[in-house]
């Protein structure tokens, strides 16, 4: 079998759609660790079986597989997925890249870990943590009077001395705490006393129970100007040369689980004396310390981290109030007197986790009634009013963990991954319900019971410089970077300051101070890297990997952009290293209610590249007329019609840009000479690709109706396997 043959859009993109919605119960190993624009691992599981298996996908993706001796690299690995996939299905492993907060999570995901002996260790340090800092996560119930009960979420708003007057201003950019959608009434703050209110109409909130004043939804803070509420005085912000703002705990959400069973709703309070005293206790606690595991080291310079550094913030650990500090400087110190290395490193990867939650750049969804880490979008967005969680957790009558950002849920969703390692398992649809289909003779490991060893190289390095046999390789499967989607070392140093102190000796990589590198393939203004830059470190990987192929195996990669000239690098990339360009797939690969792509226009599909130096492509791919190429693309959305994804103009997009990007490669292979300087390359793709007209016309041409009600297709929703041979066209 081979991909081009076997690979079914319409049952991997129904598979793929699925996953992306809930990610964690399909592939709980993602849990590891934070990395961002996983890939699905269906879609990967698909490819690899496609490629490898003798047998249809439909019936092959729910057997288990041992491919022993198939050997499979990725040049950039990031979070793991396809090596993950291929180590489970039984490949000996190569993964490269050149963060090396990737490097170490695709080790903590691969590696085997022995469960009893890390949840003991976890029982240990949560239960040294809450006898050390528990109180200043409690608090008392106003509502029931009952005593040190436990707090989900502290609430803090980010406040400035006015410039006219010098009185104290907080910043409210709104006053509603939460929506009425999973409590039973919206909660208000006065914008006079700070008291909480429950009112029924967000539009007709009435008065203050506490002091009479008017309620409202709208705060002062806008588009950084703030009008001082007694002078008048308009004041602006951020103010930079100042430092940071400071913050006020104005909310608490708790838990309170001796009254849960008859309370409607959520708890919320208006922070007492005793909150405040706590807040005190902190800020003296952490500074009577001397800390050996908070980092110290300035925020560099970057095209997202410069957002910080308008706010004010010079240094990492500005980042987090003293409370936090206290708590994870702690965390750190228990984890470092851990004697199991394996097991250390585990709780190691779990402190770095948390941090994503344990900081003060979290906000608090109204609607949801949580924590939004500070990755929840791909940037470090500063906002007025931030949550901080509770650091240790909190368990409900079951064991379950309530809310996030605690040791509990870091622990728990890390346990299922591992879980999931020994046991993995796939999820099938049955009519309405998702039935969960063991795998039984798969797992993700070195290792298993003694039994045949399987290999696997992790390497913190850049794949320009990966020293491969020649024909050595059976495939190579990737997710490379999508010329600067996203700045993944400006967002790991975030994790990487903490990790290196608690672990630095003993991981490679992890003696630079920071994970930033002038051979990232990512663009960066910041960084001077432009799209050429892009295009040769590519092409210089791909290069080396069609080097290390074995005569016809395939270089399988996913990308999509919203900008077609990202695609001119991936062409010239393969032209450079002698591929030709056999099929380019549609599959989704994001979550259309992702908080950076929800109402952007943005494509959740990606296209899967596929390339060989030797092969066979499908006849009705090929096209030489803008009209074919409709036709081409309206197969695709059919499929994917099929598959339930309702599509979009930004699909239509990428998938244009896909086709385009494959035809030009076709046409380009003969005589194309890679010695010519990047930017000519880049000037030939693009004539190449505009030879069929604008691709945005083009693709402005499908017009959405068009799209809602896609072309019939010219062949069944099958495998391409049981299409007519006689389709196939040798390169």
């Amino acid at each position: 079998m081979s991909i081009e043959h076997a690979f079914e859009i319409p049952f991997v993109a129904a598979l793929a759609l699925q996953e992306k919605q809930i990610q964690q119960n399909y592939r709980p190993i993602i849990a590891v660790h934070k990395w961002f624009a996983r890939r699905p691992g269906t879609l990967f599981r698909a490819l690899l079986l496609s490629e490898l298996s003798d047998r249809p996908l439909r019936e092959s993706f729910y057997q288990a597989h041992d491919f022993a001796g198939v050997q499979v690299a990725d040049p950039f690995m990031g979070g793991g997925t396809p090596l993950c996939e291929a180590n489970r299905i039984g490949c000996d492993v190569q993964g490269f890249d050149i963060n090396p907060m990737a490097a170490w999570i695709v080790r903590e995901e691969i590696e085997r870990l022995d469960l009893t002996a890390y949840a003991a260790a976890v029982q240990s340090l949560t239960d040294a943590l809450d006898g050390d800092i528990g109180e200043l996560y409690r608090t008392d119930c106003p509502l029931y009077g009952d005593k040190d009960v436990p707090v989900k979420y502290f609430l803090w708003v980010k406040s400035l001395d006015c410039a006219g007057c010098g009185r104290a201003i907080d910043l409210f950019p709104g006053y509603l705490l939460a929506e009425n959608k999973r409590h039973p009434k919206n909660v208000l703050i006065c914008p006079r006393c700070g008291d909480l209110n429950e009112v029924e109409d967000r539009k007709r909130p009435g008065a203050c129970q506490g002091c009479g004043a008017a309620l409202a939804t709208q705060g002062p803070a806008r588009r950084n100007r703030c009008d001082c509420p007694d002078c008048g005085h308009t004041n602006s912000y951020p103010r930079p040369e100042a430092g940071p703002l400071r913050h006020r705990l104005f909310a608490i959400e708790y838990y309170n689980p001796a009254r849960k069973v008859e309370h409607r709703g959520r708890f919320f309070k208006k922070p007492d004396d005793r909150d405040l005293d706590k807040v005190r206790r902190a800020m003296a606690r952490f500074e009577a310390l001397t800390p050996g595991f908070v980092p110290d080291e300035a925020i560099p310079a970057g095209d997202e981290t410069d957002r910080l550094h308008r706010w004010g913030y010079r240094k990492y650990r500005e980042l987090f109030n003293p409370r936090q500090l206290l708590g994870l400087e702690l965390s750190c110190r228990y984890i470092a007197a851990v004697s199991d290395e394996r097991v250390r490193h585990a709780l190691a990867t779990n402190l770095s986790d948390l941090l994503r939650y344990q900081n003060m750049l979290c906000r608090y969804d109204t609607m949801a009634l949580k924590s939004l880490d500070i990755f929840s979008v791909h940037g470090f967005p500063v906002g007025l009013v931030q949550c901080e969680s509770n650091i240790l957790g909190i368990r409900n009558g079951s064991g379950a963990g309530v809310g996030s950002g605690g040791w509990v849920n870091i622990t728990e969703k890390y346990t299922k991954a591992k879980r999931w390692c020994d046991a993995p398992f796939e999820i099938r649809r049955q009519g309405s319900r998702k039935v969960q289909v063991p795998i039984v003779g798969e797992w993700v490991g070195e290792q298993r019971n003694g039994g045949r060893r399987r290999a696997v190289s992790i390497r913190c390095a850049s794949a320009t410089n990966a020293e491969l046999p020649a024909d050595s390789l059976d495939a190579v499967f990737t997710d490379p970077p999508y010329f600067g989607n996203v700045q993944y070392a400006e967002l790991m140093d975030f994790c990487h300051v903490w990790l290196r102190r608690l672990v630095g000796h003993e991981a490679e990589g992890f003696d630079r101070p920071s994970t930033h590198s002038p051979y990232e393939l990512t663009g960066n203004v910041t960084q001077k890297r432009d799209l050429a830059g892009f295009a040769d470190g590519l092409a210089t990987i791909y290069r080396r990997m069609a080097k290390a192929l074995k005569p016809g195996a395939p270089l399988a990669f996913t990308y999509h952009h919203n900008r077609v000239d990202a695609y001119f690098a991936v062409a010239a990339a393969i032209l450079d290293a002698g591929l030709v360009c056999s099929a380019s797939l549609p599959c989704p690969a994001e979550m259309s209610g992702s908080i950076h792509i929800h109402g952007t226009g943005s494509s959740i599909i990606d296209t899967v590249f596929v390339c060989r130096s030797t092969g066979k492509t499908r006849r009705q791919w090929l096209f030489g007329t803008a009209a074919e190429l409709s036709a081409v693309i309206a197969a695709d959305i059919a499929q994917l019609t099929a598959a339930g994804r309702t599509p979009t103009l930004g699909d239509a997009r990428c998938i244009a840009f896909g086709h385009l990007t494959r035809m030009a490669i076709w046409n380009l292979r003969d005589g194309w000479d890679r010695t010519r300087p990047m930017p000519d390359k880049l000037a030939r793709v693009a004539e190449a690709v505009h030879a069929w007209g604008d691709p945005n016309a083009i693709v402005a041409s499908l017009r959405t109706e068009k799209i809602a009600e896609p072309a019939p297709l010219p062949y069944p929703l099958a495998s391409l396997a049981e299409q007519d041979a006689d389709d196939a066209v040798p390169f």
